[in-house]
């Protein structure tokens, strides 16, 4: 119920997140970083509904229906888009160092279901194979494909990924806080508690890869 009140709260909000002034940023970018920022530009008007709902799904490379999903899905799908499944890797990442994430959930083995839907578990996937970057209250310090993580408030953890599109001083953001994938505005709207570079190279495992 919380949760429900607090994505009304943040729809009835929007308007303050507009988009009318959203312009490209002109630095180019590696193609797969641009293919998964536009892979996550893409989630909008598909992926219209905010659901935690634990669901049993295919590993590696499963997936809740499009039209559903949660924060952490904009990014799992958008790097997807480029054949690095993040569901695929935190599992074995998890399998290598499982005392390396949070136990907030109190498993004790890793769950492909759910483990790389989860904000907490992603941030000490990126931390412990992406760039970890300052956290800055300066707008340039964040580059499109760049991916950061909230606190909002009651405590909930929050993730979202930089846009290549910008307002007159800030780039805007990919993510679903509620009311399906959106590019907001949102950037300091609520406390930045990571930021992260995880850049496509040679290596990457994909579905099917096993590895």
């Amino acid at each position: 119920m919380i949760r429900i009140l607090f994505c009304l709260l943040l729809m009835s909000s929007s308007a303050s997140w507009a988009q009318e002034s959203a312009q490209e940023l002109p630095q180019q970018l590696p193609a797969d970083l641009h293919r998964i920022i536009e892979s996550a530009h893409e989630q909008v008007g598909v992926t219209l509904y905010y659901d935690p709902s634990y669901s049993v799904i295919r590993f590696p490379g499963g997936d809740v229906p499009m039209v559903r999903g949660v924060c952490t899905d904009v990014i799992v799908r958008a790097y997807r888009s480029v054949g690095v499944d993040l569901q695929l890797l935190v599992n074995q990442d998890m399998r290598n160092a499982f005392s390396a994430y949070p136990r907030n959930w109190g498993l004790s083995r890793p769950d492909p279901n759910i483990d790389h839907r989860r904000v907490p578990n992603l941030a000490v996937f990126f931390t412990r194979h992406g760039q970890v970057l300052p956290i800055s209250t300066e707008a340039k310090a964040y580059k499109p494909g760049d991916i950061v993580t909230w606190r909002l408030p009651g405590g909930l953890a929050h993730i979202g990924l930089v846009s290549d599109r910008s307002t007159d001083s800030r780039p805007l953001v990919v993510h679903n806080i509620g009311a399906g994938a959106k590019v907001e505005d949102i950037l300091f709207a609520f406390t930045i508690t990571g930021h992260y570079r995880y850049l496509p190279r040679k290596g990457w495992c994909r579905p099917g890869s096993g590895g």
